[in-house]
């Protein structure tokens, strides 16, 4: 029962940073925007790219530690 608060700190601090980097970021070249007349498309490809980099190393790193 231990592993469980442990893994809610680390999951909440993934969280955190990954919030702090797309607030700073925010739009990054290569991300789809769109806008004609009163309706607008955005959609973050690049973005979603970096994040599951990111994501996929941090998950590698912390699962060999077991």
């Amino acid at each position: 029962m231990i592993e469980f608060p442990k893994m809610l700190m680390i999951l909440g601090t993934v969280l955190l940073i990954a919030g702090a980097v797309l607030h700073f970021v925010g739009k990054v070249p290569g991300d789809i925007f769109v806008k004609k007349g009163n309706v607008t498309f955005f959609f973050p490809v690049v973005t979603c790219i970096i994040i599951s980099v990111v994501l996929s190393i941090l998950i590698n790193l912390f699962g060999r530690m077991k």
